[in-house]
Parts: structure tokens; C-alpha cells; sequence
């Protein structure tokens, strides 16, 4: 059984750094870490040269140190393999393992994640250092774990070598097998871009419009996924034949242009993710309503649909930055507490602070861990202990899941296809924003789902399925929708549903497309809505509805049944929503993207809306997560207000935090939480 995500325990660790400090501080920091309440520590994921400090020479003593120490302590170790830092010997020796931009200038060593891929010596060392680190230390005592690479996709999702060219043309003869189905798939008839031979194919490069063909884009975009896979799956492939009975493998990040589920079913034991709510300050820009820190917990809705249960690898403990950028302030009493209790509200079962000690050297010497650089006793550490504390109350929570009858669909292709389509980018990030955020402030427990991740089971978990663009449809995701809606399930599509194939390109049926049967619909006309529109307003049987970015005209078709009409512009009196009653289910087409406030009435039509009213009256700036398992459903109350909050309650309730049952009502301090036993 793994010592974390084992389902019995909530687990706390920190990310430590050997090769940064003195060994005659080792012991000491260790002590500290434990006394603390830190029982596992993150190690080596950036130091290949202390194993392998010339090409073919290996030594292990500097780790066999740390790790003596470890086991005499009792300490728990991940070890991470190195090759996110390929070392100076290696990229000096081995020029074509460096990752080139897209104008074909390569990236130097000197900072991270400077290697592509597909270089096949770069493999070969790679599966090299792996291999050796493996038969060395895998069956350590304190060894319970292993992290591949570091943040697969961070720096830079983009690779363009001739590395990278060379294994893009093999992705694609394996894909369309002939030229000419490439040819068909990428439409390259357009502008002349058709293709006679393979060697004329290569990953997008720089064009004088920068309009390099969407279609190639997209597959290109699947390529790099395949690429960083094959590349976890190169080192969990060797790890496998060496670890002991019961340690796990890992990676950590969660960055773009890479299937994390594939990746995580292929090769992972299960994800960690990286969480630093404190950005959002920065993205935020610090408008006074805005979710801030609390949109961390749309990622961390991602990741559980990764893994239901997981882990964070690295979590937020002091501020942020580079010495190239000023990233987030210091964390204010109470925050470094909730963003934890943000991540095991969310399902994390384990949660590891970035980072023990502030390095002194590099480009990170602003990136605050628990200790500052004195090492003195601080607020933080101080705070750290008062986590281990609150977890000790909460160990009942650990193997619970996240409790949800609401999702957000989504797939990879639409996700990718948003990323180069600016027609699809638009709708898509307004509407993802929109009904998050109408969940969070109407304290509607929403999960993510990635549909072709999933099976009937899985969508039957939920009441309501938000699906609000998939402009790239096909036919076994809509089959396995129908099912879903068939046997009860209610699924809201949004507009610019189905207009395209899995290559990206426009259909030439009616709209929308391969959803027109399961919809009942038909869009007779659509547009984006026009700068000089102040407001386009929709009618739903009496609640008024704004229309975001973009218009479809939709009308029922056969059983379909006109629910909303266009009440201004030029399209008044147009459909912009239809249902249908499909088997005991029912669909709905919504001709527009979604905001807020769109978002908040369907919650309040569909009968999902703020599902535990009557026991907890929450006011909006406090979130509502609940996990549940066998034993019970706990509620998590985070306040991310920098002032007190209030919370009714219906019926008395079991505080785990304080250890009491409370009734009326629980007051919240600012950044405060609580977690009930309902």
C-alpha cells in the first residue's frame, strides 16, 4: 500500500533541496521538517550532475549520504529523475537535444526545460540516468515514490527541432497512413499547400502571415502530447522494473498541449499538480469581485478529473517570483491554511510545500518557501504546525471524493481547437469562466469531466452535464451522450456546437451538425455579436438573459421545442433556445455563450442549484466544497475574504476543526475555514 493516497491518511511533505545547502544543516532541517509536521520531502528532480557529473561516470554518494540520514530519521523521500535540467556536458556534446523556437533558434542551457523530446540520444541518456538511479536507489528504506521530469509542457508547449520535424512526419504516416489522406485531413488545396513527399512536411514553422494551416496546427498540437507521453512513459516503463511493492510513480504540473488523463492512465500511478493560488492576484488584476485565489479551484476541478484522489506535489507556502519577474505577494495569516484546505476540499490527499528553505542562488531567489533565508523561526512555519494540527482532525476526510451532480464537459480537441481558432477561443474561455463562476457563487458543487475519458457510468454520476462549445464533434461522443440523456441525464450544449470534424474542418451538413438529431435543432444563421450591439437580449419564459460573443439562430426541428427567443437586433423573434425530451432525458441548445448570470438561471431551472440550502446558508465570498465517502459528507467553508464571514446553519452540525457541535450559525475569520460533518 502506498504511503499516500492510500485512502486512510492526510498526508503533509515539502519539496527540499540537498545539493543547496550545507550537509552540516541537514540533520537540523530534517528535525525541523518533522517536529513540523512534514513526513515526506520531494528530492533530486534537477540534479543529474550529482549522479552522473560527466558523460559515462556515475556516483552515488552524495545522495547515499542524504538518504542514510533519511532513513535514520524516518523521514519518507519521491525521488524525482533529472531530466528536466539536462546538464552542460550533455547540451554542449549533444546539440540537437536542444528545443528550437518556432523562428528555428534554439533554446541555450542555462535555465529548464531547454530539451525537446523526440532527440534520440537525448532518450537514450535518458533512459540511461533513469535506469542507473533506479538500480541504485529503489529499494531504499525511505524511498516511497517516484516523480518523472518535473511539470511536463511548463516553459514552453512548443518544440520545433528537426527532431521534432522528423518524428512529427512518423506521428502522421501512422495517422493518415498516405500523403493523400494528409493532403485530405489538412485540406492543403488551399493556398497550394499540398504535399508529394514526406520530407516536405515539418512542425509549423515561421510564415509571413503567421497563419500557419489550422488543421496541421491541430495535429501538431496532438503530436507534442504523444511526444511528452512517450517520453513519461520511456521513464515510468523503467521505474516499474525496479521500485519495490507499494511505491507509486508520479509527475506533477498539469500544462497544456498534453493529454494529462492518457498520460496519467498510460504511465502514472496517479497526478500531482503544482498549486500557487496566489497568481491570481496577478491575473486577476486585482478587481475588487474577482475570484482571485478562489479560481484555483477550477484547476484543481481539473486534476480530479485526472485523478478523483491526489496529490499536490507543490503548494503555495510564501511569495513568489523569479529575479526576471515579481510573480505574487507573501501569503496573509491564514492563507497558506487555505489554500491547503482549498486543495484537500478539492480531493488532495496529500499535499507537499514548495519549498522548505528560499534558495540563496538562481533565478528562483524570490520564490519564498516556508523558511526564509536566515532559516528563523517566521509566521509561516509557525502556521505550518497549526496545519499538521488541523489535518490530525481531519483524517476521517482521507479516500472521500469530491461530491458533485453538475460537470463541465470537455475533450481535448475542442480544448486544443480553442487554443488556434479565435472564433472558438472567445466563446469558449466566457463560457468555462461563466459557469464556474456561477457555481462557486451560488455554492454549486461542479466537477470537470473529459468525455472521452470517460464512459456511461461515469456521465450517470451527474444530474446535469454542461457541454457549452464542442465545435469538434464525433459520433461516439454524441452516442455516448444520448445514451446518458436517454436514461435521465439533462446535457446544455452551447453555441458553435458540431460545425466541425475531428481535423477542424467545417462540416457542410446543417447545423449543428452530428447533434442536429439529439437537439432537435436547426441554426439558420449565426454571427459574433457586433461591436457597435450595446446588448443582446433573450427571453426564457420570463427570465431575461443577456447573450455573450456570439449569436445562433436556432429553431426546433420535429419534437424540438422553442424555449427562448432574441428580443433585440435584428434577429428579434428569433430562436436562441431549444429543448427536446430524449428517452427520459432532455437536451437543450443554447443559442449563445454563457455569462454569469445565463449561467446562474440554468442552475435554478435544471433544479441543481445550491443543493445543500437547507442545512448551510453561505454567504458568496465563502466556498462550498463536499466530500463524501461511506462514513459520511463533510462540508468544507473557505473564506477567501480579507474580512469575517458568516454561515447559517439549519440544523446543528459536527465541527471537526473545533472539535464540538455548533448550531445557529459559524463565523468564519478572514481567510478563515471550517469543515462540518453533515
Amino acid at each position: 500500500m502506498s504511503y499516500i493516497l492510500n485512502g486512510k491518511r492526510l498526508v503533509l511533505g515539502v519539496c527540499y533541496y540537498p545539493e543547496h545547502w550545507a550537509k552540516s544543516i541537514w540533520r537540523e532541517d530534517l528535525q525541523r521538517m518533522l517536529e513540523s509536521g512534514i513526513e515526506v520531502i520531494r528530492i533530486a528532480e534537477f540534479a543529474w550532475s550529482k549522479t552522473e557529473p560527466e558523460e559515462g561516470v556515475f556516483t552515488y554518494d552524495f545522495f547515499d549520504e542524504f538518504l542514510d540520514l533519511c532513513d535514520e530519521t524516518d523521514m519518507k523521500v519521491i525521488f524525482g529523475t533529472p531530466t528536466a535540467t539536462p546538464p552542460a556536458w550533455l547540451t554542449e556534446k549533444y546539440p540537437e537535444v536542444l528545443n528550437v523556437d518556432i523562428n528555428g533558434l534554439p533554446y541555450r542551457h542555462g535555465a529548464r526545460r531547454h530539451y525537446n523530446y523526440n532527440a534520440l540520444v537525448y532518450r537514450a541518456l535518458t533512459q540511461r540516468i533513469v535506469t542507473k538511479l533506479a538500480e541504485h536507489y529503489a529499494q531504499r528504506k525511505c524511498i516511497i515514490g517516484w516523480q518523472i521530469d518535473n511539470e511536463l509542457n511548463c516553459e514552453t508547449d512548443e518544440f520545433h527541432s528537426e527532431a521534432d520535424s522528423a518524428a512529427f512526419r512518423l506521428f502522421l504516416r501512422d495517422r493518415y497512413g498516405t500523403l493523400a489522406e494528409l493532403n485530405r485531413a489538412w485540406g492543403t488545396v488551399f493556398w497550394n499547400q499540398t504535399y508529394t513527399a514526406w520530407e516536405q512536411v515539418h512542425v509549423p514553422r515561421k510564415t509571413i502571415s503567421n497563419s500557419t494551416n489550422p488543421h496541421e496546427v491541430l495535429d501538431y498540437i496532438r503530436f507534442v502530447s504523444a511526444s511528452a507521453r512517450s517520453f513519461c512513459k520511456l521513464q515510468s516503463d523503467i521505474l516499474r522494473a525496479y521500485i519495490k511493492p507499494g511505491d507509486f510513480i508520479t509527475t506533477n504540473g498539469m500544462f497544456e498541449n498534453l493529454d494529462n488523463h492518457e498520460m496519467t492512465r498510460e504511465s502514472l500511478d496517479f497526478f500531482t499538480y503544482d498549486s500557487y493560488p496566489n497568481f491570481a492576484y496577478c491575473l486577476d488584476g486585482y478587481t475588487p469581485n474577482g475570484l482571485r485565489d478562489r479560481r484555483w479551484s477550477r484547476s484543481l476541478s481539473e486534476v480530479r478529473s485526472i485523478s478523483p484522489i491526489f496529490g499536490i506535489m507543490e503548494q503555495q507556502s510564501g511569495a513568489n517570483g523569479w529575479n526576471t519577474r515579481m510573480e505574487a505577494p507573501t501569503p496573509r495569516s491564514g492563507q497558506m491554511t487555505l489554500w491547503t484546505m482549498q486543495s484537500i476540499a478539492h480531493g488532495a490527499d496529500y499535499v507537499s510545500f514548495f519549498r522548505w528553505r528560499t534558495a540563496t542562488m538562481g533565478t528562483e531567489i524570490y520564490w519564498h518557501g516556508i523558511l526564509d533565508y536566515s532559516g528563523r523561526e517566521n509566521r509561516r512555519i509557525a502556521e505550518l504546525r497549526d496545519i499538521k494540527t488541523k489535518l490530525n482532525r481531519l483524517q476521517a476526510v482521507a479516500g472521500t471524493r469530491y461530491a458533485a451532480k453538475v460537470a463541465l464537459v470537455k475533450d481535448y480537441d475542442n480544448v486544443w481547437d480553442a487554443k488556434l481558432d479565435r472564433w472558438h477561443s472567445r466563446v469558449s474561455w466566457a463560457s468555462e469562466e461563466a459557469i464556474f463562476s456561477a457555481a462557486q457563487h451560488t455554492h454549486t458543487p461542479l466537477d470537470y469531466m473529459y468525455i472521452d475519458h470517460a464512459d456511461l457510468d461515469a456521465l450517470k454520476q451527474y444530474s446535469v452535464l454542461f457541454y457549452p462549445h464542442p465545435s469538434i464533434m464525433t459520433k461516439a461522443r454524441e452516442a455516448l451522450l444520448r445514451a446518458y440523456v436517454e436514461q435521465g441525464g439533462t446535457v446544455v450544449f452551447g453555441c458553435r456546437s458540431a460545425y466541425k470534424d475531428v481535423n477542424g474542418q467545417c462540416v457542410m451538413e446543417k447545423l449543428p451538425g452530428l447533434l442536429a438529431d439529439l437537439t432537435a435543432s436547426d441554426i439558420l444563421e449565426y454571427s459574433f455579436i457586433a461591436p457597435d450591439v450595446e446588448r443582446v437580449s433573450i427571453d426564457w419564459g420570463g427570465d431575461a438573459l443577456e447573450a455573450s460573443v456570439f449569436t445562433d439562430l436556432v429553431e426546433p426541428v420535429g419534437d424540438g421545442v422553442r424555449e427562448g427567443e432574441y428580443t433585440s437586433d435584428y434577429y428579434a423573434g428569433s430562436g436562441a433556445l431549444v429543448s427536446h425530451r430524449v428517452g427520459l432525458g432532455r437536451t437543450y441548445y443554447y443559442g449563445t455563450a454563457f455569462n454569469e448570470e445565463a449561467a446562474k438561471v440554468f442552475l435554478k431551472r435544471l433544479g441543481v442549484c445550491d443543493p445543500y440550502a437547507d442545512i448551510l446558508t453561505v454567504p458568496e465570498g465563502v466556498e462550498l466544497a463536499v466530500r463524501a465517502g461511506e462514513q459520511g459528507a463533510y462540508a468544507f467553508l473557505l473564506n477567501y475574504q480579507n474580512a469575517p464571514q458568516t454561515v447559517a446553519l439549519q440544523r446543528p452540525c459536527e465541527s471537526l476543526l473545533q472539535a464540538e457541535t455548533v448550531t445557529g450559525a459559524i463565523e468564519l475569520p478572514a481567510y478563515g475555514v471550517a469543515v462540518l460533518k453533515l
